[in-house]
């Protein structure tokens, strides 16, 4: 009997070792195979584990009638007089390199041939009408926090234009979010407007756009309970979450965090978590992804 243990690696594989091995639970592997379909199985693992790991345990004539192997980079298989053994390493410290496997190359010349054929018909010359927009608040509960920055942006005729507000609120900000946002409470009391102020002058900026956004339900929702805090309704413009978008154009990714995403398509951000910088950055990627053929407006 072999088992398989397999953590973080990419779909793909757990789905290819489905066909030699049944997955009694997430991540664990069990079959009964010869030792050369076993030793061809763990060159296949080896090298399509991306930046994820893998045990392997299988039956054998020694001391203990088991060995195993590991891609886990702070263990070691040591031979002590025929009998296996693990060893605790000292991992390197080196740059995780994303999308080495042979399926994320296969994966990516697929995209770079769908992106040629796209660019054909769409050029950064006539800009979509969309709006990418972000947020800062005081928390995650868009019931019990606040926001205290809307940030918005377009492109017309290759420029820029941008709507930027600060929000005034009668609490202080906690100290975590002024280190993470650069927002202070006297930066709010000094440029910030009022909640109702600043949501009608995104609503004009809004127009009948398309609207843009990464994982933009959370700025939604803080959005439309701001509007019925004051009286106001949002318009009913089309939203785009590029987050969903992004899973779906490269799936190889280890993480969909912002940063990780942004490094991943060569877009800059100048200041991240600033809502301002933050829109910049989500219409780059909202161009990259039309242009890659994933978007559609």
């Amino acid at each position: 009997m072999i088992v398989i243990t397999l953590s973080k690696v990419p779909k793909a594989l757990r789905g290819d070792l489905t066909k030699w091995c049944q997955e009694i639970q997430t991540g664990v592997y069990v079959g009964r195979f010869s030792a050369r379909i076993r030793e061809q199985l763990w060159m296949r693992i080896e090298k399509n584990i991306g930046n994820g790991e893998a045990t392997m345990v299988y039956s054998t004539n020694n001391e203990l009638g088991y060995n195993f192997r590991t891609t886990v980079s702070t263990k070691k298989v040591v031979d002590f007089d025929g009998i296996p053994l693990l060893m605790q390493v000292t991992p390197k410290n080196e740059a995780v390199k994303h999308g080495f496997s042979n399926a994320a190359k296969i994966h990516r010349a697929k995209k770079a041939q769908e992106k040629l054929m796209v660019k054909k018909s769409v050029t950064r010359a006539v800009y979509p009408d969309i709006v990418a927009i972000d947020i800062e608040t005081t928390g995650l509960d868009c019931t019990q926090n606040s926001i205290i920055s809307i940030s918005a942006v377009r492109k017309v005729s290759k420029e820029y234009k941008t709507f930027n507000r600060y929000i005034k609120i009668s609490t202080s900000i906690p100290e975590n979010i002024v280190k993470l946002t650069g927002i202070t409470d006297t930066l709010l009391v000094n440029e910030g407007v009022e909640l109702i102020d600043g949501l009608k002058d995104l609503i004009s900026f809004l127009r009948k756009s398309i609207v843009v956004g990464y994982n933009v339900r959370f700025d939604f929702d803080f959005l439309h309970a701001a509007c019925k805090q004051v009286g106001l309704d949002l318009p009913a413009n089309r939203v785009v979450d590029l987050a969903m978008l992004v899973k779906k154009d490269n799936e190889f990714l280890d993480n969909y965090r912002f940063a990780t995403v942004l490094k991943e398509y060569e877009i800059d951000n100048t200041q991240p978590h600033n809502s301002l910088s933050d829109s910049m950055a989500t219409y780059e990627l909202a161009i990259k992804l039309i242009e890659n053929g994933c978007l559609r407006i």
